[in-house]
């Protein structure tokens, strides 16, 4: 849900933050597929110098930072105002409300957080204004959140944060038992062997295998670390490979050989994160808000534990992409106060105080290098590598109903291991051909 997202990800230190981190880095949205139509209309008559107030909208605030950065611009600009229209924390009604708007061709909302998962929705139903490379200047940001803000190859959204998974383990236990961190998920499975026996009550590891979007993210990350695909590069489904088959029966297998706890089936973000802080589970995929958390004083797990790429196949794993970028109106007026406002937003001191204070993990690639923010926040390099190896989930106009298909075929041989992940992916394959022209 980006959850998720999640919605989106770099550390709080209250709950709550995390939670919407969470949602934000693996949101997802499940309304009906709107009609399709063309996008050459957002790209073409935008009036840059046109400036005048705008409104800004997004999910919930839980930080404040947010408003205290617009306040900082309405005072430098006060012919420009910004007004922050803050929506729910539910990614699925954060989605509905924009829609709503673009469907009836309103410029209510002037720039709106879109989640890397609604891009190619957006920008194919010409709800989005394409952004011209003179006006919106990407150099130094990840490349994958620029790629996940372009639709045919065009820019539609500015990169606002960005998100990666990443591995947490027991290095203490690691560390006792001589075994270095995993990079396949044959080395996790040997490290459990090794450690496991003098652990009581210990599983081996743990991700989010319920019926909802972080189960798409979960199993996305199985079927591309094993060198498969959901989509091919003609956008043309691909999931029934004998690459993505091997990933989702790596899934199933675990919950066979009680390498994941049977109990894992009910966990989002938050559940298998409590399990990883309790000493249930000795490796935890998770997003990076679960570092913070998981490293407060009242954490079990305090000083015990460090953050890896998470495995693959033969090699390190590849990452689903989370985050959320800036996307302008093709309804809305003062589109270049929204150009002006958007680039501000984006400057490095303002990224950098977003993840200081908002825990949102930046776009520009150099902040992940800065000495400040890597001696407050560690895992930067590690995220920084799992960024630049993500994937997108599926580039699919209708992907509310590609992610629910996706769930419903990963979660079936996941609850119930006598389904065959082969027959499962086949159905998937024949359902995504219906979904994806």
């Amino acid at each position: 849900m980006t959850q998720p997202r999640t919605t989106r990800r770099v550390i709080a230190a209250a709950l709550s933050v995390g939670a919407l981190l969470a949602t934000a880095a693996c949101s997802s949205g499940t309304a009906a597929s709107p009609a399709a139509s063309g996008s050459a209309s957002a790209a073409t008559g935008a009036n840059w110098d046109e400036t005048g107030p705008i409104t800004y909208a997004q999910g919930k605030d839980t930080s404040g930072n947010l408003k205290a950065q617009i306040d900082q611009w309405n005072k430098e600009n006060p012919n420009e105002q910004v007004t922050f229209r803050e929506l729910s924390d539910n990614a699925d009604e954060q989605r509905s409300e924009m829609i709503k708007r673009a469907q009836a061709k309103s410029g209510e909302f002037t720039v709106m957080s879109v989640d890397v998962v609604w891009t190619s929705e957006f920008a194919a139903n010409g709800w989005l204004t394409e952004l011209p490379a003179d006006k919106f200047n990407t150099t130094g940001f990840l490349k994958a959140a620029v790629d996940s803000a372009t639709y045919f190859n065009k820019l539609y959204a500015m990169p606002s944060s960005s998100d990666g998974a990443l591995l947490y383990y027991r290095k203490d236990l690691l560390d006792k038992a001589g075994v270095q961190a995993p990079t396949t998920w044959d080395e996790m499975q040997q490290a459990c062997d090794k450690v496991l026996p003098g652990q009581s009550g210990m599983s081996c590891y743990g991700g989010q295998f319920q019926k909802y979007e972080g189960l798409t993210c979960n199993f996305a990350e199985a079927v591309n670390s094993a060198g498969g695909a959901i989509l091919g590069e003609d956008g043309k489904p691909t999931v029934n490979s004998a690459e993505a088959v091997a990933g989702l029966t790596w899934m199933q297998n675990g919950f066979k050989s009680g390498m994941i706890p049977k109990e894992a089936i009910t966990w989002k973000e938050e559940e298998s994160r409590q399990a990883f802080q309790t000493g249930k589970i000795l490796f935890l995929r998770n997003w990076p808000y679960v570092y913070n958390l998981a490293s407060a004083k009242d954490s079990k797990v305090a000083g015990k534990f460090d953050v890896a790429p998470i495995p693959g196949k033969t090699g390190p794993g590849v990452s689903t992409l989370g985050g959320h970028s800036y996307g302008i109106s093709a309804f809305a007026k003062n589109k270049g106060t929204a150009m002006k406002w958007i680039n501000w937003m984006l400057r490095p001191e303002n990224q950098k105080d977003q993840l200081l204070k908002a825990s949102s993990a930046p776009v520009l690639e150099s902040l992940y290098s800065d000495p400040e923010l890597v001696a407050k926040f560690g895992y930067l390099p590690t995220l920084l590598k799992s960024i630049q190896n993500a994937k997108p989930r599926p580039k699919a106009v209708a992907y509310g109903d590609v992610t629910l298909a996706i769930q419903d075929a990963a979660y079936a041989p996941l609850n119930d291991v006598r389904k065959s992940p082969q027959t499962a992916l086949d159905d998937l394959q024949a359902k995504l051909t219906t979904l994806i022209k």
